[in-house]
């Protein structure tokens, strides 16, 4: 952050900003001389001239500016990251009252809260901080500072993913994880363990449609595919009554953590270690049923270039998943893959439908929770597709 009094370096466009999208790609940007840090903050101006707003640069990214202000009497300094996150944490407790339900939920949601590149999630007395670009890394003692006024009494844990420390050019060395903890969601409880290789810890975007998802569950048999720490399969059982529940995944690791939150809820869950592909195959052989079904796969792909592979998998997945689902019965299928649209994946839908020989109908399309916002003109932070069917 430039020290008082010192005027930030400007950064010239090459073209004219007729556009309020956070991000500026490194084509649409004239070189600067002398190049900035990664993850300076800089003045931005048009071709004509014109300024157009604050951020970030970063000469090593794709995505060159990250603006975080077009207002010119705003200055980005500590009050303005101090009031962005403060402004994020009250709308998840006072405007949707997140407390009430759970002490786990996102507190920032990068550009959703206008703060392109930081993500907080907040673990019971656990906040864990997922820094996505170079700018908001060389901030990250301020953040830490901000959010400790806010959770006092709460353990800190920041990390990047390598491939964001390559994109943008800055070496990540996070601290000792936190030692595991357990977090309560509709009266649930769930282990929880960040910086152990699964993200942040536990997929808090999903909580609303866990909830939707148990309201179908009572006394009918369930199978929750690609279950990671087993979140529907114990809502399945604890608050939906199912009768019996079966969870898939691949990771013997978190296959452990599942039964442990099946047992922390006192529910009766069978986990199996398994590739789903070859599982529901012999499963469709055999002649299984469920009466509902939860496919929730891993993110595809990162890569644009990959979508169209993307979208072929989940045909594959989805049309397998459909194969055991009882005429009549319940598919929720997911993609967390926010290169992959909407209306694509509803595409996918249709085709796997067609080639699994079964009717299905769309009862319900949904998303993350609130905690998990979008701006109107940043439509890249709406990733999660959580599409409820009825399956003839």
């Amino acid at each position: 952050m430039p020290a008082v009094g010192d005027l930030p370096p400007q950064v010239r466009l090459k073209i004219e900003r007729r556009s309020n999208h956070p991000w500026i790609f490194q084509k649409m940007v004239e070189k600067p001389e002398p190049k900035p840090r990664p993850g300076s903050i800089v003045e931005i101006i048009d071709r004509d001239g014109t300024w157009c707003g604050r951020g970030f640069y970063n000469g090593h990214s794709r995505i060159a500016l990250r603006v975080l202000t077009a207002d010119p009497d705003e200055a980005l300094d500590a009050d303005f990251f101090r009031r962005k996150i403060a402004a994020a944490i009250a709308l998840r407790r006072e405007l949707l009252n997140l407390d009430a339900v759970t002490d786990a939920y996102r507190l920032v949601h990068s550009e959703g809260d206008g703060l392109s590149g930081l993500v907080v999630d907040r673990f019971a007395g656990t906040l864990v901080v997922e820094f996505f670009s170079a700018g908001m890394f060389r901030l990250r003692e301020l953040i830490r500072e901000v959010l400790l006024e806010q959770f006092p009494d709460s353990q800190y844990y920041w990390f990047a993913d390598e491939h964001v420390g390559k994109q943008e050019s800055f070496d990540c060395h996070p601290p000792a994880p936190p030692e595991p903890g357990v977090i309560s969601e509709h009266g649930l409880r769930f282990r929880v363990e960040p910086g152990r290789g699964h993200k942040t810890g536990f997929f808090a975007d999903q909580r609303d449609n866990r909830k939707r998802l148990s309201e179908f569950c009572q006394g009918k048999s369930v199978l929750d595919l690609c279950c990671n720490t087993g979140g529907f399969a114990v809502y399945a059982k604890a608050l939906g009554g199912a009768d019996e529940v079966t969870g898939i995944d691949m990771d013997e690791e978190v296959i452990e953590v599942a039964k442990t939150n099946a047992q922390l809820n006192k529910a009766r869950v069978r986990f199996v270690q398994s590739d789903i592909f070859p599982w529901l195959r012999d499963a469709g052989n055999r002649g299984d049923e469920f009466d509902v079904v939860i496919l929730d796969p891993a993110k595809m792909t990162r890569d644009r270039e990959q979508v169209i592979p993307a979208l072929k998998k989940y045909l594959d997945m989805n049309k397998l998943a459909m194969s055991v689902v009882k005429p009549g019965g319940i598919l929720l299928t997911c993609s967390c893959t926010g290169l992959v649209k909407e209306e694509e994946f509803l595409d996918m839908i249709r085709r796997a439908a067609y080639y699994a020989n079964r009717t299905v109908q769309i009862l319900e399309i949904r998303g993350a929770g609130g905690d998990h916002p979008w701006m109107a003109h940043v439509q890249e932070s709406r990733y999660l597709k959580a599409v409820f069917c009825r399956v003839d």
